[in-house]
């Protein structure tokens, strides 16, 4: 089966139907990934199949409870994004929603910016800081993986904005990081993934700021 068309099946899976520019835009970001990938260190993998299932899946995983949460144009932060997992999928599902990558790491930034261009996502930035000098409100604040949840809150609460909820990609349910979080966050869902050819356990945990 081509790469295409496992993309198409595996985002059936998760009930998404792509159109042929999104399907061609995701390949493109695998193939990208793979050839920074041997310049600079983005991320461990260094297979295309791997890419496929752990990245672009893992990633599309989130397109529909995040539409769910947010179905109208949004401001979106996806936090230590790395190689623009999931915020460049976002961008490339979501033309509505306006995606901004902040990473530590000028490489990475770097890369989400040829991404940007090279795909020509006018609703896609890369941007090299760290999360805690940002300025700005958003409605959604992302991370796959980052920091554990107390550390995310704590680094990115200063931007949620009043009605924003963070999205927090994570493998199993991080129950000791949960009874940790401190009080500027609740956690309202934690909602199972079930990511097509992963053979690993999948979660986002929803939190938002505690109503007054």
């Amino acid at each position: 089966m081509s790469q295409k068309e496992q993309l198409r099946q595996g985002a059936e899976a998760l009930g998404i139907t792509l159109s042929d520019e999104q399907s061609q835009r995701l390949l493109a970001y695998g193939e990208l990934i793979l050839k920074w990938n041997k310049v600079y260190n983005l991320t461990a993998l260094r297979d295309p199949a791997a890419v496929l299932t752990h990245h672009l899946l893992d990633s599309l995983a989130v397109i529909a409870p995040l539409q769910r949460q947010c179905d109208g144009k949004a401001r979106l932060l996806d936090v230590g994004a790395g190689a623009g997992l999931p915020g460049v999928v976002i961008a490339i599902l979501r033309n509505d929603v306006d995606v901004t990558c902040v990473d530590a790491v000028a490489k990475k930034a770097a890369f989400i910016q040829q991404v940007a261009s090279e795909l020509d996502l006018r609703n896609l930035r890369g941007l090299h800081a760290r999360v805690e000098t940002l300025t700005g409100s958003y409605d959604v604040i992302s991370s796959r993986a980052f920091a554990s949840l107390p550390d995310f809150v704590l680094g990115s609460v200063h931007l949620l904005g009043p009605d924003g909820v963070w999205l927090a990609m994570k493998g199993k349910v991080p129950s000791d990081e949960i009874a940790q979080l401190p009080p500027q966050a609740e956690v309202f869902h934690v909602e199972q993934l079930s990511v097509p050819g992963l053979e690993a356990e999948r979660c986002i945990v929803w939190m938002r700021k505690p109503a007054d």
